[in-house]
């Protein structure tokens, strides 16, 4: 199960977050999200946990949990919502330039 942790602490590693969570059970993967210009985390990231039952429970045991000063949001990870990157819709018409060539 892919688990969303928001209101990390910004200097948060990946490593730091597979360790907080590892005590629950198996980390698959833990990412902490970077700001591709900064190079800083923006203070949220994700964990896979290998079974279920173990990512549930972390969920229970860390909402709300203080790390470094600040009380994480942990939930079940929601799919991204798809839109953005698409057509936009029709173009408004187009003026006739014909008066404006010189041939």
């Amino acid at each position: 199960m892919n688990i969303y942790v928001g209101n990390l602490p910004y200097e948060t590693t990946d490593e730091d977050l597979a360790a907080t969570f590892a005590s629950y059970g198996q980390v698959t993967s833990a990412r902490v999200i970077i700001d591709r210009f900064s190079g800083r985390s923006r203070g949220f990231g994700f964990v896979e946990m290998a079974s279920d039952s173990e990512a549930k429970a972390a969920i229970l045991a860390l909402n709300g949990k203080d790390m470094k000063g600040r009380a994480l949001t942990v939930n079940e990870a929601q799919p991204r919502a798809a839109g953005g990157g698409g057509p936009r819709g029709p173009r408004p018409p187009q003026p006739d330039r014909q008066q404006d060539r010189r041939w």
